[in-house]
């Protein structure tokens, strides 16, 4: 079965960096986009980013835009997210998503266009 295992959560200060994994097996990864979504205490699931099957496309919403970048690495079947000037208001559980889409330049921030989730890794930014 599919199965997606972030990593890389922590505790951080104000205007520092974490980088996140996302690992997925069961699946033909390179055929898949993927995306990262957040949700912070007592707010609803957010996109953070997305990302085509080989890299070439890439999509941010402007809270994260500049501070965040999204990657891939088809031979680990591993999307990271590298995360840069963290703000307390960045301190939530982030998830990886999966949806299959080919080898288009397809990418997805409809949290319910995805059809396969990890758990999440907490991320908490200290002021």
């Amino acid at each position: 079965q599919v199965q997606l295992v972030e990593s890389g959560g922590g505790l951080v200060q104000a205007g520092g960096s974490l980088r996140l994994s996302c690992v997925a097996s069961g699946l033909s990864f390179n055929n898949y986009g993927m995306g990262w979504f957040r949700q912070g205490p007592g707010k609803e699931r957010e996109f953070v980013a997305a990302i085509s099957w080989n890299g070439g496309t890439t999509y941010y919403p402007d809270s994260v835009k500049g501070r965040f970048t999204i990657s891939r690495d088809n031979a680990k079947n591993t999307v990271f997210l590298e995360m840069n000037n963290l703000k307390p208001e960045d301190t939530a559980v982030y998830s990886c998503a999966a949806r299959r889409l080919g080898r288009t330049v397809e990418i997805l921030s409809n949290e319910y266009e995805y059809n396969y989730w990890g758990q999440g890794t907490q991320v908490t930014v200290s002021s």
